[in-house]
């Protein structure tokens, strides 16, 4: 996600190596990088999380709206997802509006929780048709080292869980604020693994520098019953059917490695 020019040497340092089962950064082909999760992080937003994958680091907060549902969901609440690169995580990201990378890692974190139907949407209508709750996620990465997506997604589902509504009551169509708070209803819990296919082989979770060598990415996201929710192809490469294979029965794996992060039995 990235044009900062990788060496040649080091390109063939990381080719050769991968061809080896090594890594550049001494992981191997299936290791993820150090993964910490924080949760309540920003006081005035009703949820937050920041998780660190490495040295990449991203943060993302949760607000609470009251209005108007969808006119072909009218007893369901709304999602809305929105990344910002902030300019000080990498030299590439600049201020200004959206770029086509910040908004496919809105897209790719909003559809794994949308199709895992992770948030229970119609515990969120208020008034059919009328007024129900909206949950604005907003991702910003802080710094970039790879693998934006799959640490977008763990921060923005830790965030939902990490999310409490305010008490209500309807009095004429009206919603009156009451004291104290509920959780937000969580029902599932989407994990996405992201792969680089670097000369043929995969790797999981690719940092910047295997990023800027790789011929493909791919990204999928599995719901807590090892179903696939999402899928997400990126680059000019070609994945194989075999591999698209491989990956799915490694990613079904590592999600539920991942999910113990942050779902304690």
């Amino acid at each position: 996600m990235t044009s900062i020019t990788v060496s040649r040497i080091r390109q063939q340092q990381i080719a050769l190596l991968i061809a080896d089962g090594k890594r550049l950064d001494g992981r191997g082909l299936m290791d993820y990088r150090p993964i910490q999760i924080e949760t309540g992080i920003i006081e005035k937003a009703e949820g937050s999380a920041r998780v660190r994958l490495g040295k990449t680091e991203v943060m993302a907060g949760v607000k609470i709206g009251i209005g108007e549902p969808f006119s072909d969901r009218p007893d369901e609440g709304v999602l809305t997802t929105n990344a910002e690169f902030v300019p000080l995580a990498s030299p590439e990201f600049e201020a200004g509006p959206p770029g086509e990378e910040s908004v496919e890692l809105a897209r790719v974190v909003d559809r794994g929780i949308r199709e895992s139907e992770a948030i229970d949407l119609k515990k969120l209508c208020i008034v059919p048709g009328k007024k129900v709750f909206i949950v604005f996620i907003d991702i910003y990465v802080l710094n970039h080292d790879g693998n934006l997506i799959d640490a977008s997604a763990l921060a923005a589902l830790a965030a939902l869980m990490n999310t409490k509504i305010f008490k209500y009551e309807v009095k004429d169509d009206e919603v009156e604020i009451k004291p104290g708070f509920t959780k937000l209803p969580i029902k599932n819990y989407p994990i996405a693994v992201t792969f680089a296919d670097i000369n043929g082989k995969l790797v999981v979770d690719p940092w910047l520098d295997e990023e800027e060598v790789m011929d493909a990415r791919l990204t999928m996201t599995f719901d807590k019953d090892g179903r696939i929710c999402a899928i997400q192809k990126g680059e000019a490469g070609t994945l194989s059917p075999k591999q698209v294979i491989e990956a799915a029965n490694i990613a079904k794996e590592k999600t539920e490695e991942l999910r113990k992060l942050l779902v304690k039995d």
